[in-house]
């Protein structure tokens, strides 16, 4: 690659995210509006100052396009899931359900809000925790903009070993590590370690959210005691089998938090009345609306359906791979730029295998639970034909944006503009570079929207830069995959998918200026603990 990497260059790859984010959160435009002036910024930076051709800029929009179509169902079974379960009323019956079996408020928010997403995230991933666990905190009283605020933090500690390892096998496969190695399993310890940081910051924001200093006070025990679950034991299942080291904690977690429920301090009903993230209004307003023979078991009967039918399709490898067989995809020709920089021809550019796609178990859980809650009289007539018309009501608008982001993120990787950032970076600062680190892998999964495509992007450029500097490599690429995974925190289409099944399109701002604080501190502090134990 002949990219020059002086500051003017920089600084023009730069520019697309810097709109980005001055739009969203300084005049608060949601990304319906601001992705595609992200998007035509990127083309013309990319085809003024980058040397892309129309034929490249032509490619990775297509490549976006069809990257997009993924995500996009994602949105659309998840909200159809989310209207029959509101058209059924199950999450009222869900919240008082909670009430009952949590008495202290604190956990059900920690539980709907950290901890089923981490289940999910172990075995999903996609946004799926997002789009599930927004609904259901808003069921439970929570204020609409920290509904989806909490599970994109709550889901982003299982984004490296969670989807079962889908971004770790990334990292592993783009910097070239051999599976089982010695360096395998030191790469494997270094990023659960610093994840596990992660997770126990993750668990102390949604308590400071609820209720700051109180809340913390309250619920320390139970966060420490699920982050020992969820951090510890993935760092010990990293070297024994990666596959499954973020879902089994976090399953174990699920269990355990409910065991938590019964200690002497959690057992009674506890409460902060004035928590800023609690709508007390709508509380009382919804008191008696809740459908009287509805179980809770019987409310939850559609997610439980999705984890059976995900653990299943997942898990078990003959039915894996029967449904995994049919995938569809596309082949695109090499391209390059004036640079030099050069886009591999693929034959086969990102596989779509529908039957064993998380939109496809969402679908069928919102199918079985229509029929379910339909035949038991708790969706009236009209209801499903609204299900589905708001469904697709709520997910046109969001199609924009989600299609602009992707395609932006492509044309950025395309044309060399993302390698530039990373190398100015590295090149700038030297071995201060190393506190960046973590950064570099969270500024990858805000471009791409994923710590897998994070991972792929910038591996390599991780283990060059760590043999540049002469640092433990194995340790880098740990700080890079917990980046990618505070990342996805701020991955604007999982925030989109959160603002839609929120039903607030056009906060995407909002829910940035409250994330990127807390995702900023904690990839440095994660940054700060590497650079004292390689450098110092």
């Amino acid at each position: 690659m002949n990219v020059p990497t002086n500051l003017f260059m920089w600084i023009m790859a730069f520019l697309p995210i810097a709109a980005l984010l001055i739009l969203m959160i300084k005049f608060q435009w949601g990304g319906t509006k601001a992705a595609p002036v992200g998007l035509i910024i990127t083309a013309i930076t990319g085809f003024a100052f980058y040397k892309a051709d129309m034929k490249l800029i032509a490619s990775e929009s297509a490549k976006g396009i069809w990257s997009a179509l993924p995500i996009l169902l994602i949105v659309w079974s998840a909200i159809l899931l989310y209207q029959v379960a509101d058209q059924a009323k199950a999450f009222l019956v869900i919240r008082n359900g909670m009430k009952k079996l949590l008495p202290n408020e604190l956990l059900v928010v920690l539980a709907l809000g950290w901890i089923l997403e981490s289940f999910l995230q172990g075995i999903t991933g996609f946004g799926v925790p997002v789009a599930v666990g927004a609904p259901l905190l808003i069921g439970i009283g929570v204020n609409p903009l920290y509904a989806v605020i909490i599970p994109l933090l709550g889901q982003a500690w299982g984004n490296t070993f969670g989807t079962l390892g889908a971004a770790w096998d990334s990292l592993v496969v783009a910097t070239k590590i051999t599976e089982g190695s010695a360096e395998y399993f030191k790469t494997a310890l270094w990023s659960a370690l610093f994840i596990w940081i992660f997770d126990l910051i993750t668990g102390l924001v949604i308590c400071w959210f609820y209720g700051k200093g109180k809340a913390i006070k309250k619920g320390l025990l139970a966060v420490v005691i699920l982050s020992v679950i969820q951090g510890g034991g993935e760092l010990l299942l990293t070297q024994i089998n990666t596959t499954i080291s973020c879902f089994i904690p976090a399953c174990i977690s699920l269990v355990v938090l409910f065991l938590l429920g019964r200690m002497k301090m959690y057992k009674d009903e506890w409460r902060i009345e004035d928590s800023p993230i609690m709508d007390r209004t709508k509380e009382t307003e919804e008191k008696d609306e809740a459908p009287a023979n509805m179980t809770l078991i019987q409310a939850f009967i559609p997610y439980i359906l999705l984890t059976v039918v995900t653990i299943v399709v997942l898990m078990i490898g003959p039915v894996n791979r029967v449904l995994g067989q049919f995938s569809i995809s596309f082949a695109f020709s090499e391209t390059k730029t004036g640079y030099g920089f050069i886009n591999e021809a693929v034959e086969h550019f990102s596989p779509l295998a529908p039957f064993t796609h998380a939109s496809m178990f969402l679908f069928i859980s919102a199918i079985a639970g229509l029929i379910y809650f339909k035949k038991n009289g708790w969706i009236k007539k009209g209801g499903a034909k609204a299900a589905f018309l708001k469904s697709a009501v709520m997910t046109m608008p969001s199609g924009i944006a989600v299609i602009s982001l992707v395609i932006m993120s492509k044309i950025m990787g395309g044309t060399g503009q993302t390698m530039v950032l990373a190398d100015g970076i590295a090149n700038i600062l030297g071995k201060v570079y190393i506190i960046l680190a973590p950064v570099v892998g969270m500024i990858g999964s805000f471009m791409t929207g994923s710590n897998m495509t994070s991972n792929i992007l910038f591996g390599d450029f991780q283990v060059t830069t760590a043999k540049f500097l002469g640092v433990n490599q194995s340790a880098i690429l740990g700080a890079q995959t917990t980046g990618g995974a505070i990342g996805s925190a701020i991955s604007p289409g999982k925030i989109i998918l959160g603002t839609t099944t929120a039903e607030i399109l056009g906060s995407e701002g909002q829910v940035l200026k409250k994330i990127i604080p807390i995702t900023t501190a904690a990839a440095l502090v994660i940054g700060a603990i590497l650079f004292v134990c390689i450098v110092i």
